[in-house]
């Protein structure tokens, strides 16, 4: 059930406060994520916006995401020093994704905030966010960086282009801001995350249930860490998954090109029945450019082959019923974590009972 909105009175008009879940992803949140805990907490209390809406941070759902260090460890210290902590366990890496439809399930406040782990989303913005909600009547509301990244050149530009390929090639919506750092109305977000299936992009799938949007200028700020938790590999898997859910288009594509190529081999044909017509010195010359052609079109072939399988594959996840996240009551055992095993007395037999 969501979190019931308080209200406290003035001497003349009662004010509702927006109760907000903020729901933060962990991966690689060992080193990073106690310090961002600790900027939440000071919001637990009620507070104004600039345009004079009250709000708080109600609870702060930390979904672990299995990565590789001992963020485990923190959350549930976080969970045991901070009451609005509340942890949400998966059963192994699902990313980013579903970790955050995950927390978006568990989320009880009126609003909910999705936010990166590593430091660089800045809470003070979640009153902006809310402003904007309000004064534009927006279910959605996706910030906007006004200054570039704290990545690298090469990152930054590949970045980027797969955002251009995205709106041009692949007709996303113009609502869909690939940003992390986002405000969805409670409500909302706790229906999507009930009926979201496997394979699905959360940013397009908002496009699907919500016709508001509004966006906040924000400055983001440096990593707390040295190494961001997305490698190339990583990112390309989330541009590929961000292809597969963008619909048919993908689809339509493959047939696009393969009419080029049809086209082109007719034109290609022309000439060459001109060229034996006309030319009176034998058979047209041009092996390399026969072969040139036949990888081109094989190539094609093969990745129109493999894009429609990857759209099988994602429609055999959906039909088998492969869940998009799955949670557990505690995180996976580690060694330490166990209660040492009594020591049986020096001289008895341990198969002895």
């Amino acid at each position: 059930m969501p979190i019931s909105s308080e209200t406290h009175t003035s001497e003349s008009v009662p004010t509702r406060v927006h109760g907000v879940s903020v729901v933060v992803p962990v991966y690689r949140g060992a080193e990073t994520i106690a310090a961002l805990v600790e900027e939440l907490d000071k919001l637990g209390g009620s507070r104004d916006t600039a345009a004079g809406f009250a709000y708080r941070v109600d609870e702060i759902i930390l979904v672990h995401d299995h990565g590789p260090d001992r963020s485990d460890v923190v959350l549930k210290e976080l969970e045991r020093a901070y009451p609005q902590v509340r942890p949400v366990w998966l059963s192994r890496n699902f990313g980013q994704d579903a970790a955050t439809i995950a927390g978006m399930a568990a989320a009880r406040g009126d609003w909910i905030v999705t936010m990166d782990e590593d430091g660089q989303h800045d809470p003070a913005f979640i009153g902006d966010f809310l402003d904007a909600a309000l004064t534009q009547r927006a279910d959605l509301v996706y910030s906007k960086p006004v200054n570039t990244r704290p990545h690298g050149f090469l990152r930054n530009i590949t970045s980027r282009g797969a955002k251009i390929v995205l709106a041009t090639v692949f007709a996303f919506p113009d609502s869909t801001r690939f940003e992390s750092y986002r405000l969805i109305r409670g409500d909302i977000g706790r229906q999507l995350a009930e009926v979201a299936s496997n394979g699905v992009y959360l940013d397009v799938a908002l496009t699907w249930v919500v016709g508001n949007t509004a966006q906040v200028p924000v400055q983001l700020r440096a990593e707390g860490r040295e190494e961001s938790g997305y490698n190339y590999r990583r990112l390309f898997s989330l541009f590929w998954k961000m292809v597969l859910c963008s619909g048919t288009r993908g689809l339509r594509l493959v047939s696009v090109l393969g009419v080029t190529l049809a086209l082109a081999g007719g034109v290609m044909a022309t000439w060459v029945v001109y060229h034996a017509l006309t030319d009176s010195g034998g058979d047209p010359e041009g092996w390399a450019s026969l072969m040139m052609v036949m990888l081109l079109c094989s190539g094609a072939i093969l990745f129109s082959l493999g894009l429609i399988a990857e759209y099988l594959g994602v429609a055999l996840h959906v039909l088998v019923g492969k869940p998009l996240y799955l949670t557990v009551q505690s995180p996976t055992p580690r060694p330490d974590d166990r209660e040492p095993l009594p020591t049986a007395p020096r001289g008895t037999d341990p198969g002895e009972h």
